[in-house]
Order: C-alpha cells, then sequence, then structure tokens
C-alpha cells in the first residue's frame, strides 16, 4: 500500500495549502478555508466511490454503502481544523487514511458486511469559538443550543457563522445519529507525544482518552516596597506561588499523573514592588479519573498548607472538567492482533490530548490507533511523520476493517 500512503502524504500538503494566514497552516471552524478544505476532501471522497454530504454541523461525509441495507455503519475520522499555525497532519492524517481505507476497497471492487463513513470534523480544535468538538458533539447528539451565543473574537456568533457558511442553526441537531446504528468509531491519529519513538515503534494502541481538570486560582498577599520590607516580615504572594507550581509538578509525579501551570499573572507586576497578589491556572490529566482526583485533593491541602504558613489567602475555581474516555476493549484487540500479523510489537498507551473519539465515545465504541511522530511535535510546523509508518497505520486500518467485518454476524 506504499503508493497511497504516498497519496496520503500528498493530500496532507495539499490541505496545508488551504490556510487563513499565508506562510502558515491555519484553519478554523465555518471559515472559506474549511468550506475549501470540505470541497477538496469531498472531491476525493467522491472518486473513491463514497457518496458526499455535509451534515447540519458543517461535518464533511463520505458513505461506502455495506453489502446489506440493513447493516450498521463504521465510522473512520478526526478533525479538518488547525490550531493556529498547525502542522499537517493533527487530525488529517486520521481522516485521509480513513478515505485511502475506503479507496483500496473500491479499487478492489469490495464492500463490507457494513457501510463504512469517512467524517472530517469541525471545531474540534476549539481555536475560533473557544468550545471544542463541536462537529462530533453534534453528531453525537450532545450539541449545547447555547453554543450557538458564542462569539468569536470578531465578535461573530457561532449562529452567524453556521448561516454564513450554508447551514441552518436551528437544524444542527439533524446531524444526530442514533445509538445502535453506528457499529463503532475508528479514529488514527498522531501521537503528539514522545513515547512511540521513545521506543522506536510505528503505531500503538490507545487504552484511554485522559480526563482532565483545569483549575483557576488566586493568591493574595500584601504588595510593599521591595527595598523596606524585611524578609521576614513580607507577604509575598509570588513567592508562595512558586512553591506551589513546583508543588503541582511535585505531586504530579508521585500520583503518576500530568500536571501543568500553564499561565500566571503577578500583581502589580512592577520590578521594585513586592508582588501582592498571583493568578495562575493547572491542568491536571490521568487515564484513571480517581488517580486525577486524588492529584487535585493533594495539591489543594498542600497550597492550603503554603499559603497558611506564609499567611496568604487563596482561593480556586474549576472552569474545565472532562472524564476520561476508555477505548472499546473489543476494539483494541483487533489492532492489537492486527499490528501483531504485520511483524509488529503491541504497545498500549493513553492519550493525555483530546479527540474527536472523546465526543463520540457517547454513541458508539470507540478505539484510536496513535503513529509516531517526531520528536513527539505537534500543534507546530514541524510536525513530520515517516512515509513507511502511515504505510503501515494504513494497512493496520485497512486489516482491522475486515477483522471487524469477520465478527458483525452479518455475514457476506
Amino acid at each position: 500500500m506504499m503508493d497511497r500512503s504516498i497519496s496520503v502524504l500528498a493530500r496532507s500538503d495539499a490541505l496545508a495549502r488551504i490556510t487563513e494566514t499565508p506562510g502558515m497552516i491555519t484553519r478554523t471552524y465555518l471559515t472559506a478555508q474549511h468550506a475549501e478544505a470540505n470541497r477538496l476532501v469531498g472531491g476525493w471522497m467522491g472518486e473513491a466511490g463514497m457518496r458526499v454530504c455535509a451534515d447540519a454541523a458543517g461535518s464533511v461525509i463520505g458513505r461506502y454503502d455495506g453489502l446489506r441495507p440493513d447493516a450498521p455503519t463504521v465510522i473512520l475520522g478526526s478533525h479538518l481544523d488547525s490550531v493556529r499555525n498547525a502542522g499537517r497532519y493533527d487530525g488529517i492524517l486520521g481522516v485521509l487514511l480513513g478515505l485511502a481505507a475506503v479507496e483500496h476497497l473500491h479499487t478492489a471492487g469490495r464492500r463490507l458486511p457494513f457501510a463504512i463513513e469517512v467524517i472530517g470534523f469541525g471545531e474540534e480544535e476549539g481555536v475560533r469559538f473557544g468550545t471544542s468538538l463541536i462537529g462530533s458533539h453534534a453528531l453525537a447528539g450532545d450539541f449545547d443550543p447555547a453554543w450557538l451565543d458564542i462569539r468569536d473574537e470578531a465578535g461573530v456568533s457561532l449562529a452567524a457563522a453556521m448561516t454564513k457558511f450554508g447551514l441552518d442553526p436551528q437544524a444542527v441537531g439533524q446531524a444526530a445519529r442514533r445509538k445502535g446504528d453506528i457499529l463503532a468509531y475508528l479514529e488514527a491519529h498522531i501521537e503528539q507525544g514522545p513515547v512511540l519513538e521513545s521506543l522506536n515503534l510505528p503505531v500503538g494502541v490507545v487504552t484511554a482518552i485522559c480526563g482532565a481538570t483545569r483549575r483557576r486560582f488566586r493568591i493574595k498577599g500584601m504588595a510593599g516596597h521591595a527595598g523596606t520590607v524585611p524578609m521576614g516580615q513580607r507577604r509575598d504572594a509570588l513567592a508562595a506561588a512558586a512553591e506551589m507550581v513546583l508543588a503541582v509538578e511535585r505531586i504530579a509525579r508521585e500520583k503518576g499523573v500530568v500536571g501543568t501551570v500553564g499561565r500566571l499573572a503577578v500583581e502589580p507586576d512592577a520590578v521594585n514592588v513586592i508582588p501582592g497578589a498571583v493568578t495562575f491556572t493547572i491542568d491536571v490529566r490521568a487515564e484513571q479519573d480517581a488517580d486525577r482526583l486524588d492529584a487535585l485533593a493533594a495539591i489543594d491541602r498542600t497550597f492550603g498548607e503554603i499559603a497558611e504558613t506564609r499567611g496568604l489567602s487563596w482561593t480556586g475555581e474549576t472552569f474545565h472538567q472532562s472524564p476520561s474516555v476508555h477505548c472499546a476493549p473489543h476494539l483494541r484487540a483487533l489492532f492489537a492482533e492486527t499490528i501483531e500479523a504485520q511483524g509488529m510489537p503491541v504497545h498500549a498507551l493513553p492519550s493525555g490530548a483530546g479527540h474527536d473519539a472523546m465526543a463520540i465515545a457517547s454513541l458508539a465504541p470507540v478505539a484510536m490507533l496513535f503513529i509516531r511522530c517526531a520528536g513527539g511535535i505537534s500543534h507546530n510546523p514541524a510536525e513530520a511523520v515517516l512515509a513507511e509508518d502511515v504505510d503501515l497505520a494504513l494497512r493496520v486500518l485497512s486489516d482491522t476493517l475486515e477483522r471487524l467485518a469477520a465478527t458483525t454476524g452479518f455475514g457476506d
């Protein structure tokens, strides 16, 4: 299938040229560039024997019918939107590998006991409207109508953007599928991390998409003159925050989770003033929700101790929380069998990043295949993959479809 993997990479290059910002890849939801990407991918889907449409949320869908009209559907897909100044494979590769797998069946004149749909979702990244997974949430039937009122940086509401895109914002519910109609959702994706490369493995099987909690803390001390307040009489909010940041790192390591302090603002932010207040965020993620909650409890206890010792006050609020999503064991097993059949060892690993599979998991069993990426770099123009890894991923995806077909009970 090496020729097809080369085609996948060439198509990735073609999509990379569709951008809002010359000189970098930026393609956000419901823009002219999103529409252009949908048209280009839709054209490739049509050439691969699929019936093509866009759903009520703007996702492009190619359907390759199965042997029987009453058979369920297997969805292959990912997203076509990007972060700002993105790489060319995040999301894109999953859509194009799904397309290539169907293309392989179409060229051979074969159909499986189930229909296959390849879907390119929109607003997985949440860059334009600040709410991620909009396209996949719509398909899963849990689109929140309140989202129609959210606005982008230019003040354009989601409803207005949908209307300009040619969609009816009041009809977005029509994108929803019924439980039981979808047999499985399979998503191929670059790892976005360094694990596979460190193990010299081209692909891996995802165990779960980690749950995440994001909290905002405010530490209040007392601002004072940097030259006149003795060290032992200071209530330095930044010194306390620095101790708290290191505590997050230590606790995350001890509890087997990942913890990040990504934003920190100091007040009054002057070179000759003792900081009187600091606001910072934490992001804690874990494969098991119990581990994440345990780490958060330890962080809160430690923050309280630090504040008390230093004579400070503190408050914390949670502004994002999502539970972990575990991939279906039977689908993971099919990926593993296929990888072993290709003569490769199977490595299972969690995903610390969010994916469309998180939303689809409420609708159908999901599984993910990770593909090695150079240096573990993602959300960056330096994203890179090897053609031979893409070729292996395509063979794994195609063979997994065949193995799934043998287990559906629908027969030929």
